[in-house]
């Protein structure tokens, strides 16, 4: 069976890694539980992009040699995954071999096959950004992305033929509406696409830290362009070797990626997966950016939310979950001490926490931890309607989607368990009290599943304290599409 697929991008190791970093990474994350509990193989890719002229520059600045800067920082973003708990299945670095070696074997081919060629570029550059741009491009002659001065360049280059592949690429757009998604982002591209598109530079001159152009000692290659081929040197494309993941793993399935490296992965990635006789990924998946109380995060301001910092407040899950759940996946959204605090405390700590604690007590208090009656499947039908919302939400990467369902289910229990008041209606109708705690017994196991993939550690805990053996990341989605229990004579509460 072919595994689901997805990436993140990987990220440029020019500072810490951030929020909107961490966005990313737990959405992918997200994605790759919910797969695996509905046993479906997963192959969940991220890393970092350790090459360019940026890169030399700030080790420069540091007094460190590239190799070591990218390295230490290599090392917070691996931190960073374990503390966040991201079960990712491979971390590919820039500057491995593995990932070196494929870089020149896709190189090459296009340059035997005619897709790359030898010439001269001349236009505005952003080292910042380590992109070229158009004089029309600029913003007050400075970069448009970053607000950084330019500077003229002009030197030898090799190019790939993008200009060849826009027919063609047009047309996948057209055959794969999914393709570019969200849909809202897909014209944007089409219209660069059909606006026409001009050969891009894919070496630098006198650049040594980058991989070496293999037939030219003098060039390395463009840092966009050795990164983005980490999505199949990852699966060993370049080594004979090791190419079984590559032929059992792609197509991607999914490339998850910020709405500003979009045109990226949307119009050059295809290309070259093209120009090398490779399947397109299935989709590209952009979403937007975090401000911090409505301003830009910039270190100038010294406003970026440091995914650490936050934990050290709400905990992993808390921050897990209001990043998945403050705004659509796909829309831009603001970070904010005041709105994670309602969150947190509003949707996690009262309603689900206190109809979890609440539920446990009565069973623990009044009937030893054990309940002798099944459920009768009074609140099955909300549960299936909401996992019909759920299945939908991943389908279409509508991650706010899911939540919104799960939390419905949340106040259905909290109502049902309001109005039939088991704290009182135990002191004249203790059978009647039994099956009400066991119905909503049965929600919380239904909620412990469903909220695994956003909450892991609490979705565990909440799961043993209500009595499972069974191991939830793997019998989860079992629980979520079936919630009834069949004919079980005893519920047994730790």
């Amino acid at each position: 069976m072919k595994p689901y697929y997805l990436t993140t991008p990987i990220y440029y190791v020019n500072d810490k890694p951030h929020i909107g970093h961490a966005y990313t990474t737990i959405a992918a994350d997200v994605l790759a539980r919910w797969k695996r509990m509905n046993d479906v193989p997963v192959f969940f890719l991220t890393g970092t992009d350790e090459h360019g002229s940026k890169i030399a520059q700030a080790a420069g600045e540091k007094g460190q040699t590239p190799q070591i800067y990218a390295d230490n920082l290599m090392a917070e973003f691996r931190s960073l995954w374990v503390h966040l708990n991201i079960a990712n299945d491979d971390f590919i670095r820039t500057t491995e071999t593995r990932h070196t070696r494929g870089v020149q074997v896709a190189f090459k081919k296009l340059f035997d096959q005619g897709d790359i060629y030898k010439g001269y570029y001349e236009d505005w550059y952003c080292v910042s950004c380590e992109s070229f741009w158009l004089g029309s491009d600029l913003k007050d002659n400075k970069c448009p992305d970053c607000g950084r001065a330019v500077e003229k360049l002009k030197e030898e280059s090799y190019f790939f033929k993008l200009s060849k592949y826009a027919p063609a690429l047009l047309d996948h757009y057209h055959r794969n509406p999914l393709f570019l998604s969200p849909k809202y982002r897909a014209q944007e591209i089409i219209n660069f696409v059909t606006g026409g598109l001009k050969d891009i530079s894919v070496s630098r001159l006198k650049e040594s830290w980058g991989v070496p152009v293999p037939m030219d000692a003098a060039h390395s290659t463009y840092v966009w362009f050795d990164a983005l081929l980490n999505y199949i040197t990852a699966l060993g494309y370049g080594s004979e070797a090791n190419e079984s993941a590559l032929t059992t793993a792609w197509p991607c399935d999914v490339h998850i990626v910020g709405k500003e490296i979009m045109r990226f992965h949307a119009v050059i990635w295809p290309a070259m997966l093209m120009a090398l006789g490779l399947e397109l990924p299935k989709k590209i998946f952009a979403h937007g950016w975090w401000t911090r109380e409505g301003e830009k995060m910039s270190k100038s301001k010294g406003n970026i939310a440091v995914p650490k910092e936050i934990t050290d407040e709400y905990g992993v899950d808390g921050l897990r979950y209001f990043l998945m759940r403050e705004i659509p996946f796909g829309a831009d959204g603001d970070f904010s001490g005041s709105a994670i605090r309602v969150r947190y405390n509003a949707e996690l700590a009262n309603d689900l926490g206190n109809l979890f604690s609440r539920t446990l007590t009565l069973i623990v208090k009044h009937f030893a931890g054990t309940l002798n009656v099944a459920p009768a499947g009074a609140l099955l039908r909300p549960m299936a309607d909401a996992h019909a919302k759920v299945v939908k939400g991943y389908e279409e990467i509508a991650i706010q989607d899911v939540l919104e369902a799960l939390r419905s289910v949340v106040s259905e229990a909290n109502r049902y368990l309001d109005q039939k008041a088991p704290w009182t209606l135990i002191k004249t109708d203790r059978i009647e009290t039994e099956k009400v705690l066991a119905e909503v017994w049965l929600v919380l196991r239904w909620l412990a599943a469903g909220f695994y993939p956003f909450m892991p550690a609490t979705a565990e805990k909440m799961w043993a304290l209500l009595g499972e053996t069974i191991i939830l990341s793997k019998q989860g989605g079992a629980v979520l599409s079936a919630p009834q229990l069949g004919n079980p004579t005893l519920i047994k509460v730790e």
